[in-house]
C-alpha cells in the first residue's frame, strides 16, 4: 500500500513478469510539449480529473485471471484494468480519444486521466463544459471532485502552471530546488537531477551547470560533492534563460533548451558546434519550427557554411535536415530582454564583444611537371578553420599559382563575409608587389596584381605579409597535394578544379535568360531576393538549402553524387532524348531512366514526369512493350432464359482429311440445356457471313453476332465445348486418324449422357426429362430395365415432362451460382481499360501479321471509331479505313503521341 499526496492509500502490484510477457501497444501518447502550448494563453480554463480512471475501465474475463495476485488468506484478481500494467496508460489514452474525438483540440486538451477546458472568451466557457460534460455522462465516466476546478484563470497541469500570460514555472517544483540542502549521497544527487529535468525549460545552461552533479554519479567513483557542484548547486537556484519569440516589439521567453557536448562533439570547431546547436534546438522543438517562421541571431556565418557545396559529411545531413524549416539568419542585434541578456552574458567570451574580429587567410601555390595548384586555409574566431586545396586545369607558373592561391583565398573569405583579412603568403615577389615595392614587368602578372587589388578594396581592412615557408607549412602541403594528385584518388579535403586562370576576361555576348525553375533560387542564393508573397517565399528559402553557386552555376546536393547540375527546361528535354534513345540508348524505362539522369549529375524538377511523358511517347517502346495479360473488363455472363433460344456457334480443326474429305467440324451449343450439335465439313471458308446466309437469318429471325478478333472468351460456351470433343477425339484415335469422323457419334453421346458441372444435370435430361439409356445397361440388365413395363415407362416418361420446367428452372439457378462465383474470381484479376471514340490505340498483330521474334508486339496507331458494351472496338485506320470485325481490349492499349 502506497500513500497518496491527498492522504488516501492506493492498492499496488508487482506486475513485473507479466508486463515483460505483455507485447508493447503502440499507441502514442500526445507531445507534452505540443500539449502545454496548446493550453497556454487562454482567459478561461477548467482542470478535471478522472477518479481512479483506469479502474473504470474493465478488464476482458479471459484476460482478468492474469492480473491474479496473493494475500495472506486468499488469491484475488482485477474485474478493472488495475495500475501498474505496461499498457494501460496507451489503453487509457485511446479510449480518451475516442470519447473526446468532437472537443481534442478545439475547446480541450486530455493527457490520459488529466483533462483542461480552454476558453478564449469567457462567455463561451459555459457551453464548452456543458458539451463536454455530456460526453462524460454519454460514457458514464466518473471525476474526482476534490482534484477539478472550474472557471479558473490558473492552475496547474502536467508539473506546469498554465495561466492567460502562458506557461509559467511550478512554484512547487521551483520550491523543491530551492529549499533542497546540498546533497550528501547518491541518491540525493539522483532526485536533483529529476528535479532540474523537470524544470529544464526554465532553466539556463542547466545541461552545463549540472555537468557536476552528474560527475558524481559514475559508477566505480566514491561519492564526492565538491566545492564546484556547490557553487553550481547555488547558481541553480536562480538560473533563467529563453528561447525569445518577439510580439509587438517586445521577446517573451517561450523555451530554454541546452544540453551538454559528447564524446566527438567536444572536438568540433566552433562553427560545427554552433550548427549542432540549431539542429539540436529543430529537433527538440520541431513543432515551433514546423509552425512558424524561425529567425537565429547570430554573428557567425553559419548560413553561408550550411551552403557550401563541398562539406563534411555531418555538415551535409545538417543542412538537409534544416532545410525543411522556414530558418533565417540575421546578425545579433540590440538585446531587449533580460533574459537573453542573461544568456548572452554567460556564452560570451567578454573579451570578444565590441571589437571586430579579423580573419587570417594563409596561401601558397605549387607548380612542377606533374601539374600545378594552390591550398588556402582561412581561419577565423574561436577556432573556424576552413581549408580548400585548388587544382589547376591549365599550365601555370610558380609565381601565376601563388597569384591564384591568393585570389581563390580572398574569393573564399567574401563568401564567408569576412570584413578584416589578414593574409600570409611564403612568396616574397607577390608580398612585395602587392605592397607596391617591386616592379611588375611580366605582363601576365600584372593582370593578377590589378585583380588582387581590385578584389582588396572589398575589404574595411586588407593586409598581406611575408612568412617563410616553414611557417606555412600546412598550405604548402594542400598545394603540393593537389599538383602532384593522381586522377581517381579519393579527396582528403575540399578540393575544387580551376579550368581557366582568373584574369581571363569574359567573353561579353547577348544573352537573352528566359525566366526558368532556376532563377529565384540564383536570385535568393546571390542578393537574398524572396518573391513578395509570404509561402512562396518561404518556399525558395527551404528550396535553397539544397542548392550552391559554383561558379555561376547551380548545382543540388544529392545522395547519389556529390553534386548535381541544374539545368533549364531545353537543356533536359535534350538530355533525357539522348540518355533514352541517343547513341548509348536502348529505350528503357521511365524509372531506370530518370536514375541514369542523376547518375550523370543532372537535375531538374519533375525529373521521374519528364521521363514518365517522354517514354510514354516513345513510338518504339510503346510498339515494343510488353503484352497485357490481366484482363481489361470485368467478367460478364451469358445466360439463355430459355432452351433453345441461344446458340453458340464455332468452327474445330483442321483435321486430318477424312475418307468423305471432311477437315472441319462445325460445332453448335445451346446456352441453357448445353445440347451439342457437330457435323464434319469440308471448308472453313466464310459461310456465316455470306450473303444467303445473312439472308436465311434475316428471314427465320435470327440474330447473328460475330465475336471480337483473336477473343474467343466472348464465345466461351462453344470454345469449352470445342476443348471437350478434340479431348475425346484424342484419346479415342489411336493410329488411323483419318477415322476421326466416325467417332464423333459416339463422342457427342457420351457429351449429353455427362451431367455438366454448371447445371449438374446431363443434356439429354435438359432436354427430354429423363435420363438416357447408355449400351452398359443392356449386359448386364439394370434394374429399370428387368422390372419397368413398356406402359410404366410411358407414365414415368410424361410424368417427367411435367416436371421437366422445375428441373431446368432448378438447373438454371445452379448455373447463374456459379458463373457468378466465377465472375468473382475473375474480376479480382481486372485492370480497367476503357477507351472512347477518337482515341489512338495499338493493336496486337494476327494472323500473317506476325513476323518473328523481332517483331514488335503491337502495331499501329490506330483510331477508335465506335465503341460496344462488353470491352469490344471498332477501329479504323488513319487513312479512314475500317478494319473488319471488332477487337477487344484485351488485344488494344493507348498509344501516346
Amino acid at each position: 500500500m502506497v500513500k497518496e499526496a491527498s492522504g488516501k492509500w492506493r492498492m499496488c502490484v508487482d506486475f513485473t513478469d507479466l508486463n515483460k510477457a505483455c507485447p508493447k501497444d503502440p499507441y502514442p501518447l500526445p507531445n507534452i510539449d505540443k500539449l502545454i502550448d496548446g493550453a497556454s494563453g487562454y482567459k478561461m480554463l477548467s482542470f478535471m480529473d478522472a477518479y481512479s480512471g483506469y479502474n473504470q475501465i474493465k478488464m476482458h474475463p479471459m484476460d482478468a485471471q492474469h492480473t491474479t495476485f496473493m494475500s495472506n488468506t486468499c488469491k484475488y484478481f482485477y474485474n478493472v484494468m488495475p495500475f501498474g500494467l505496461k499498457n494501460a496508460g496507451a489503453t487509457y489514452q485511446r479510449l480518451m480519444d475516442r470519447v473526446f474525438v468532437e472537443q481534442i483540440g478545439k475547446n480541450l486538451e486530455v493527457y490520459i486521466d488529466d483533462m483542461v477546458v480552454k476558453t478564449q472568451k469567457e462567455g463561451d466557457h459555459d457551453q464548452d463544459l456543458d458539451d463536454i460534460l455530456k460526453s462524460v455522462r454519454k460514457y458514464n465516466m466518473r471525476l474526482n471532485p476534490a482534484k477539478c476546478s472550474f472557471g479558473v484563470q490558473a492552475d496547474k497541469f502536467l508539473g506546469f502552471l498554465l495561466t492567460h500570460r502562458g506557461i509559467e514555472a511550478n512554484p512547487d517544483k521551483c520550491q523543491a530546488i530551492i529549499k533542497m540542502r546540498s546533497p550528501t549521497s547518491v541518491k540525493e544527487v539522483q532526485q536533483l537531477t529529476g528535479r532540474i529535468a523537470a524544470l529544464s525549460r526554465f532553466l539556463s545552461c542547466s545541461g552545463e551547470k549540472a555537468c557536476h552533479f552528474f560527475a558524481t554519479l559514475r559508477k566505480n567513483e566514491r561519492f564526492t560533492w565538491s566545492p564546484e557542484c556547490e557553487e553550481a548547486f547555488q547558481k541553480l537556484k536562480a538560473l533563467s534563460s529563453a528561447l525569445v519569440q518577439e510580439v509587438e516589439g517586445e521577446e517573451n521567453p517561450v523555451y530554454f533548451m541546452s544540453r551538454t557536448l559528447r564524446g566527438v562533439e567536444t572536438r568540433y570547431q566552433e562553427i560545427e558546434r554552433l550548427c549542432l546547436a540549431v539542429v539540436i534546438t529543430a529537433r527538440k522543438l520541431r513543432q515551433y519550427f514546423q509552425s512558424h517562421q524561425v529567425i537565429v541571431k547570430t554573428n557567425y556565418p553559419i548560413k553561408n557554411v550550411l551552403r557550401k557545396p563541398d562539406l563534411a559529411g555531418r555538415m551535409v545531413a545538417w543542412s538537409v535536415e534544416l532545410s525543411e524549416f522556414d530558418i533565417t539568419y540575421i546578425p545579433r542585434g540590440p538585446i531587449k530582454s533580460q533574459a537573453l541578456a542573461d544568456f548572452v552574458l554567460e556564452m560570451t567570451d567578454p573579451q570578444s564583444e565590441g571589437k571586430a574580429h579579423p580573419w587570417t587567410l594563409f596561401v601558397d601555390g605549387s607548380s612542377n611537371l606533374r601539374g600545378s595548384g594552390a591550398g588556402v586555409v582561412l581561419e577565423g574566431p574561436d577556432g573556424v578553420l576552413i581549408e580548400k586545396s585548388l587544382r589547376f586545369a591549365f599550365k601555370a607558373s610558380n609565381n601565376q599559382a601563388e597569384y591564384e592561391a591568393l585570389i581563390a583565398g580572398m574569393k573564399l573569405a567574401r563568401e564567408m563575409e569576412v570584413q578584416e583579412l589578414k593574409v600570409k603568403s611564403d612568396s616574397q615577389l607577390v608580398a612585395n608587389q602587392v605592397s607596391g615595392k617591386f616592379q611588375t614587368k611580366d605582363p601576365q602578372l600584372a593582370k593578377y596584381l590589378e585583380k588582387v587589388k581590385g578584389m582588396a578594396k572589398q575589404f574595411t581592412m586588407f593586409e598581406l605579409t611575408y612568412v617563410p615557408r616553414e611557417q606555412n607549412a600546412r598550405e604548402d602541403i594542400l598545394a603540393k597535394l593537389d599538383s602532384t594528385k593522381k586522377p581517381g584518388n579519393h579527396h582528403t579535403v575540399i578540393q575544387e578544379t580551376l579550368k581557366s586562370p582568373s584574369t581571363n576576361e569574359a567573353e561579353i555576348a547577348m544573352v537573352v535568360e528566359e525566366e526558368d525553375w532556376r532563377s529565384p533560387i540564383i536570385r535568393y542564393l546571390q542578393m537574398d531576393a524572396l518573391p513578395l508573397a509570404r509561402d512562396e517565399a518561404a518556399k525558395i528559402r527551404k528550396m535553397a538549402a539544397w542548392y550552391t553557386l559554383v561558379g555561376g552555376k547551380l548545382y543540388k546536393r544529392a545522395f547519389l553524387a556529390l553534386m548535381l547540375l541544374c539545368v533549364s527546361n531545353t537543356e533536359a528535354c535534350k538530355i533525357i532524348k539522348e540518355i533514352h534513345e541517343g547513341s548509348c540508348g536502348s529505350h528503357i524505362g521511365s524509372r531506370s531512366l530518370a536514375g541514369k539522369v542523376m547518375r550523370a549529375d543532372f537535375y531538374w524538377p519533375n525529373l521521374h514526369d519528364h521521363a514518365q511523358r517522354h517514354v510514354r511517347t516513345c513510338d518504339k517502346f510503346q510498339r515494343y512493350s510488353n503484352l497485357h495479360h490481366a484482363p481489361g473488363e470485368p467478367l460478364k455472363s451469358v445466360l439463355s432464359p430459355w432452351p433453345f433460344y441461344m446458340w453458340g456457334v464455332d468452327i474445330l480443326g483442321p483435321f486430318p482429311t477424312s475418307t468423305a474429305q471432311a477437315r472441319w467440324i462445325i460445332v453448335t451449343v445451346d446456352y441453357f440445356t448445353k445440347w451439342v450439335e457437330a457435323e464434319p465439313i469440308s471448308d472453313n471458308g466464310t459461310q456465316f457471313a455470306i450473303k444467303r446466309v445473312v439472308k436465311y437469318y434475316r428471314g427465320k429471325g435470327i440474330q447473328n453476332t460475330f465475336i471480337s478478333v483473336e477473343h474467343p472468351q466472348a464465345n466461351g460456351q462453344a470454345e469449352s465445348t470445342n476443348k471437350v470433343i478434340l479431348r475425346a477425339l484424342k484419346r479415342r484415335i489411336s493410329s488411323k486418324q483419318e477415322s476421326w469422323v466416325e467417332h464423333l457419334p459416339a463422342i457427342l453421346w457420351s457429351y449429353h449422357t455427362t451431367p455438366q458441372s454448371s447445371t449438374e444435370e446431363p443434356p439429354f435430361t435438359m432436354v427430354y426429362g429423363a435420363d438416357a439409356m447408355i449400351p452398359v445397361e443392356i449386359q448386364p440388365s439394370t434394374w429399370r430395365r428387368d422390372t419397368l413395363t413398356l406402359q410404366e415407362n410411358n407414365a414415368a416418361l410424361e410424368e417427367s415432362l411435367d416436371l421437366l420446367p422445375e428441373l431446368r428452372e432448378k438447373a438454371h439457378f445452379r448455373e447463374f451460382y456459379t458463373k457468378q462465383r466465377a465472375a468473382r474470381k475473375y474480376n479480382t484479376r481486372v485492370i480497367p481499360r476503357k477507351f472512347k471514340e477518337g482515341d489512338l490505340v495499338l493493336k496486337r498483330p494476327m494472323g500473317r501479321d506476325k513476323v518473328g521474334k523481332m517483331a514488335a508486339n503491337w502495331e499501329g496507331p490506330f483510331r477508335i471509331q465506335e465503341v460496344f458494351e462488353g470491352g469490344a472496338y471498332r477501329l479504323e485506320t488513319m487513312e479512314g479505313e475500317t478494319l473488319p470485325r471488332t477487337w477487344n481490349v484485351a488485344n488494344l492499349r493507348f498509344y501516346y503521341s
